[in-house]
């Protein structure tokens, strides 16, 4: 196929060799199969912020280290400077986390580096050669369901004793290979220490995975995973071999998602009122 202009410094510098197909385009990235050497692997072009459906909330952003205090001025007056230093922070996000969590032994593509935007990584495959299918795409038995949601929970797991929190994981960021599930697609993982709404992105992402594998093993949605998992957390003594049971005791203080979005809109409004009053001092 035709060299998307994106990946033609990666070919100049031998990085890879051929651009064999695209695989998908989704709301943040176009991935693209890459051939290097004999191996066949990934290299995701990031999409440029005004053509992607999914924006950098500012709820997403929270807790992330900035390079320099101009930078983090210059990223909330909105300036060029800031949006460039906020593109480059989202992007390099994913590779950041890719790397953390490969190093803690959570299941993601391993990455080969990060060059000229374009993140390149290993290619999961099925067994056979081919790229695996997104976890969405199969059917379980109840018994493979019990056995999958628990694989999945136990990542979750090791994911935040890493610090991370995945922040939208479902069904359709999860690839499933030879040896099970692969997680994918963490340009918004946020710090689970540093980020005021973590714990309701950690419930949501288990409750996704409770509500995709309870239409085969409906049992599952009367886990209470989410919680048991957040509550040792914040004792300080989660590990990724701690053994869990599905319940929790229930307080008052259930989650909300609707109250999660309100408070993403809420960011997304006070950084246009931030804006606007920066662009108000510099006239």
């Amino acid at each position: 196929m035709k060299t998307p202009k994106r990946l033609e410094p990666l070919l100049e510098d031998g990085l890879i060799d051929e651009v064999v197909a695209q695989l998908k385009s989704g709301k943040e990235a176009t991935v693209y199969l890459v051939r290097c050497g004999e191996k066949l692997r990934c290299a995701k072009v990031y999409k440029d912020a005004n053509h992607r459906s999914f924006r950098q909330a500012t709820v997403y952003r929270e807790g992330r280290k900035t390079r320099s205090s101009r930078d983090a001025r210059a990223m909330a007056k909105g300036s060029k400077h800031g949006k460039d230093e906020l593109e480059d922070s989202w992007q390099h996000a994913e590779v950041n986390a890719l790397y953390r969590l490969a190093d803690a032994g959570v299941r993601v593509p391993t990455p080969y580096g990060f060059h000229e935007g374009v993140l390149l990584m290993e290619m999961v495959d099925d067994g056979e050669g081919n790229p695996a299918p997104r976890l969405g795409d199969l059917d379980f038995t109840p018994e493979a369901a019990v056995h999958f949601h628990a694989v999945l929970v136990q990542e979750v797991v090791r994911m935040l004793c890493a610090g991370l929190v995945h922040g939208d994981l479902s069904e359709y960021n999860i690839l499933f290979d030879a040896e099970g599930p692969v997680i994918i697609d963490l340009p918004q993982a946020v710090d689970a220490a540093a980020n005021a709404h973590a714990r309701g992105m950690l419930e949501r992402d288990v409750r996704n995975l409770a509500v995709y594998f309870g239409q085969y093993a409906p049992e599952l949605l009367d886990t209470k995973y989410e919680k048991e998992i957040w509550d040792i957390y914040e004792s300080g003594e989660l590990t990724p071999e701690t053994h869990l049971t599905g319940q929790a005791e229930e307080d008052d203080t259930l989650v909300d998602l609707v109250s999660i979005f309100a408070a993403i809109d809420d960011a997304k409004r006070e950084e246009a009122q931030r804006r606007a009053a920066a662009a108000e001092q510099d006239e």
